[in-house]
C-alpha cells in the first residue's frame, strides 16, 4: 500500500503585474494556509518520504511552508514538468520513484490537480487553493499507480480548518 498526498499551491498574489505567472508569490492568506496544511500532515502522521513540487514560486513556497510545519526534513524535489501539469505528468513523475518510498506528496496547480484528485477518487471533487488530498494506492510499486485502485482517505480544505 502506498500513500499519495496532493497539495494545491496556496493562494497567490496578483499585486505585481510585472511578474510572470511562474514568479508570483503567495499572498497573506496563502502564507497562513500553507503551514496550516502542513500541520494537518504532521498531526495525521502522514509526513511524506519525498515532496515533488512545481517550480513555480507559489508552489515552492507552499511546499516549503507545509514541509516545515509537517516536520519534513528532506529536500523538496523541484520539477519543471509539474508547472501547470496535466494529471498524467504527476503520474509519470510518481511512477519513477523508488518503491522503498511509502508516502509521496506532490504540490502543483489546477486544473491538473483537481482532475487528478477527481480521477483517483472516481468522482468530482472541488480542489481550491491549499486543498490537501490523501489517497491510499493499492500497490507496492509506484510504477503501477496509474492502473492500481485508489481510495480517497481524506480531503482537507483550508477554509474548513480556520
Amino acid at each position: 500500500m502506498k500513500t499519495l498526498l496532493l497539495l494545491r499551491h496556496a493562494k497567490s498574489s496578483w499585486k505585481d503585474p510585472t511578474l510572470t505567472d511562474h514568479d508570483r508569490p503567495l499572498n497573506k492568506r496563502g502564507r497562513k494556509a500553507a503551514p496550516r496544511m502542513g500541520g494537518v500532515i504532521g498531526d495525521q502522521d502522514i509526513v511524506p518520504d519525498v515532496i515533488l513540487s512545481s517550480t513555480a514560486r507559489r508552489a515552492r513556497d507552499t511546499a516549503e511552508r507545509a514541509a516545515e510545519a509537517a516536520g519534513y526534513e528532506a529536500e523538496i524535489e523541484l520539477r519543471e514538468e509539474l508547472y501547470h501539469a496535466a494529471p498524467g505528468a504527476y503520474i509519470e513523475a510518481i511512477s519513477w520513484l523508488p518503491d522503498a518510498l511509502t508516502c509521496v506528496m506532490c504540490v502543483g496547480h489546477n486544473p491538473g490537480m483537481e482532475e487528478l484528485v477527481s480521477s483517483l477518487a472516481g468522482e468530482y471533487h472541488r480542489f481550491p487553493t491549499a486543498a490537501l488530498a490523501q489517497f491510499e494506492i493499492d500497490t507496492d510499486s509506484w510504477r503501477e499507480v496509474a492502473s492500481a485502485s485508489s481510495r480517497l482517505v481524506s480531503l482537507w480544505l483550508p477554509r474548513e480548518l480556520e
